[in-house]
């Protein structure tokens, strides 16, 4: 089954168009990562999955998710989760670590007096937030936590719904080493769960072993796509960063340096 598939879509930002005739197509069978430079495309990507962006409407255009062209809310959060690090400013300042993983079940900012959580729920969420090892956190304001800890928090806040794939937007940007070590771990733990993962990064250190499927974007196009160790080459990335790379290969990750 197809994740995501796209077909000869038009998508504009303000008066700017952004794509042109895309197509891309991710299946379940691997975890994938999208790789490319700032104003590749990627963010619009992620925002046609949230729905921020819709296509130009053209008989031969369509965006699938999961093989549907239509969704029900409710239905597309428990089959896809997107973790990004732009609602890690969304929050208002009371808000606990506990609000913000519950506010996943509506894909809110927040937790609101019409929303109901009945102890199906509220066990889910305590699940997931000793999963992550954020259980002891949960009554912190999410504000006075570290990035560390508000990235996990945000993980949780898809996981409550126990979607079957997970797109993360640059996982550890603005995270130390140490930590987003830590953070690679947890994702390499999911993948290791059964859950498929869509690596949206210019990053190239984020990419997991267990990653396999490479997608280099740059201005809206895809120029290269295919096995992981035969993209992440010298020149491919040179090309794709407009800069001399070298690409160096240790335990299963991949590192860029100056070329």
């Amino acid at each position: 089954m197809n994740i995501i598939d796209l077909q000869n879509i038009t998508v504009f930002q303000g008066r700017n168009k952004v794509l042109d005739n895309f197509s891309l197509t991710i299946d379940e069978s691997q975890s994938t990562v999208i790789l490319g430079p700032n104003g590749s495309g990627k963010t619009t990507l992620l925002k046609l999955l949230n729905r921020e962006l819709y296509i130009v409407e053209d008989p031969k255009s369509s965006l699938k998710i999961f093989e549907k062209d239509k969704w029900n809310v409710d239905d597309l959060r428990s089959n896809l989760g997107v973790v990004s690090q732009h609602l890690q400013h969304g929050y208002s300042e009371c808000a606990i670590g506990l609000y913000v993983v519950l506010s996943g079940f509506y894909s809110s900012d927040g937790i609101w007096q019409h929303q109901k959580f009945e102890d199906e729920k509220l066990n889910r969420a305590q699940e997931v937030m000793d999963l992550l090892s954020i259980f002891d956190l949960q009554d912190r304001a999410f504000s006075s936590m570290s990035t560390g800890e508000q990235r996990k928090f945000l993980l949780a806040r898809s996981l409550v719904n126990d979607p079957a794939v997970l797109v993360f937007d640059e996982p550890t940007s603005g995270l130390d080493m140490s930590t987003c070590f830590q953070y690679l771990e947890i994702i390499r733990e999911l993948i290791s769960m059964g859950k498929k993962v869509v690596l949206v990064t210019h990053h190239v250190h984020e990419i997991p072993p267990e990653v396999t499927r490479v997608i280099l974007l740059k201005e809206g196009e895809i120029i290269d796509d295919g096995n992981k160790d035969e993209i992440l080459t010298n020149a491919n990335l040179t090309n794709l960063f407009d800069w001399p790379i070298k690409v160096i290969k240790e335990n299963g990750y991949y590192q860029a340096m100056p070329g």
